[in-house]
């Protein structure tokens, strides 16, 4: 069994009835994986989907895979990890931005697997990561 939390690049292609990362996830939820979102990557998934041709379907269809996420929503301890975290890999030459570091944040708290096709968070320390789009 595995933890993973869905950045949004992923979270939006569950909409998409032949996308192959939706036969992904939906398989490993019926193996008892678990899959999560956080609050920032929700508002950043229903913007995007909402802005397509087939808007009322991606809604309609992203309000029934939501009941099958976790959902985490951040603190204020979390926002706290995240301007640290900002800081830290500032100081290093790297910029992440807000969303992202709360992401990352909440990956970390809870040791999850962040799925995502974001090359921004390859600096966060600790940060197990996995792209399922890529083939």
């Amino acid at each position: 069994m595995a933890n993973y939390l869905l950045d949004t690049n992923h979270a939006a292609a569950l909409v998409t009835l032949s996308h192959p990362l939706r036969q992904r996830v939906l398989q490993r939820l019926q193996a008892a994986d678990t899959f999560a979102i956080t609050v920032p990557v929700i508002a950043e998934t229903l913007f995007g989907i909402g802005l397509l041709p087939r808007a009322a379907q991606n809604l309609a269809e992203w309000a029934r895979l939501r009941r099958s996420l976790v959902c985490y929503a951040p603190d204020e301890t979390d926002a706290e990890n995240t301007a640290a975290l900002q800081r830290a890999l500032r100081r290093q030459g790297w910029q992440l931005a807000t969303v992202d570091g709360f992401v990352a944040v909440i990956a970390l708290r809870y040791n999850l697997v962040l799925l995502t096709s974001d090359k921004d968070f390859v600096p966060v320390p600790g940060l197990q990561q996995g792209n399922w789009l890529v083939p």
